[in-house]
């Protein structure tokens, strides 16, 4: 099932003026926890679990109303001790008690332990972004990313895919913001 790109600030392709790894990364198939552990030992933390409305932003991609209530999952996951990634799921609340409900019992396991062990879950194309004030995700990450690097290091420049699993009809978005740490630690790795 494709998804509508209602927001300038999403697109199917990451910019051109980023790096190879950038986009690499941005891109990358399968589950984004796989290619995390490759680079150290990953860990998981939920931030927050919570029912709210969708955003406009949010509303727009899976072409709901602005505000139907949804159940979101807020996680940071670490390489080694820092903080690299923010990601953000969320479907609708009827759809966590039903087909999705697996996500409300993940504690501190990665999504990707529900997604990619069924055949009947379809994925959507990638968006990226420069993660703005009108995406979800960029106070988490602002307050995440602060706690990791300083300033300098572009706290500010936020870089997130987001993409749609589609399960018996019902969506479950899921936004991951790569901070300006994991980046560095990209780098560190390739040297």
């Amino acid at each position: 099932m494709s998804i509508r790109i209602a927001h300038s600030q999403w697109r199917l392709r990451p910019p051109a003026s980023l790096s190879r790894t950038q986009q690499r990364w941005l891109m990358r198939a399968g589950a984004l926890t796989t290619g995390l552990r490759a680079l150290g030992a990953l860990n998981l933390r939920v931030i927050n679990e919570f029912s709210d409305g969708l955003s406009q932003d949010e509303a727009s991609c899976l072409q709901l109303p602005t505000a139907s209530p949804v159940w979101v999952r807020e996680v940071v996951m670490s390489i080694d001790g820092t903080d690299c990634v923010v990601a953000r799921s969320l479907t609708p609340l009827r759809a966590s008690h039903g087909v999705w409900q697996g996500m409300r019992r993940l504690r501190s396991r990665p999504l990707a332990d529900i997604l990619y062990h069924e055949r009947s879950i379809v994925r959507s194309a990638f968006q990226v972004a420069r993660v703005n004030r009108s995406i979800p995700l960029h106070r988490t990450a602002i307050n995440i990313s602060k706690r990791s690097v300083s300033e300098r290091e572009g706290s500010g420049n936020f870089f997130a895919r987001r993409s749609v699993f589609w399960r018996n009809g019902y969506p479950l978005l899921v936004a991951e913001c790569f901070l300006p740490a994991f980046w560095l630690k990209t780098a560190q790795a390739v040297c």
